[in-house]
């Protein structure tokens, strides 16, 4: 919604981590497990894309995820590390999964980072071409 490195329209973007009310009534009233699937279902449109961040693979609110996800026709993209785990066996063909080739969490993790960056500024040369060096 807001900008990587320069100035673009916003980008509809809802990260499902940040509404804490929704995080702990979906907890406490379900499982923690469902935290993210809910929301998918409930605001995920066909179309959209669910991005998916699970250091081992095997995160089961993200496999939840996935699965909420399949049922609205969205496709996935996935970071994840340590052979990619369940997350791996979920995804098809037209999903996009980038997996760390580390079993070190640490790592892992600080890779996903960079890709996140270069995710970001691939879109940003996508939507609005190469930026002038001048």
């Amino acid at each position: 919604m807001g900008r990587f490195e320069r100035e673009r329209p916003g980008l509809a973007a809802i990260a499902l981590t940040t509404d804490t009310s929704a995080l702990t009534a979906i907890g406490n009233d379900y499982s923690f497990n469902e935290v993210f699937s809910r929301q998918v279902a409930a605001i995920g449109q066909p179309g959209d894309v669910l991005f998916v961040i699970s250091t081992s693979g095997n995160s089961g609110n993200v496999l939840m995820a996935i699965e909420a996800a399949r049922q609205r026709d969205m496709p996935i993209l996935a970071l994840t590390g340590k052979g990619g785990g369940q997350v791996a066996k979920m995804l098809s063909e037209s999903d996009i999964h980038l997996c760390v080739p580390s079993e070190r969490t640490a790592r892992i993790q600080e890779i996903h980072l960079l890709t996140l960056h270069c995710l970001c500024d691939g879109i940003d040369v996508v939507l609005l071409g190469e930026e002038d060096d001048a």
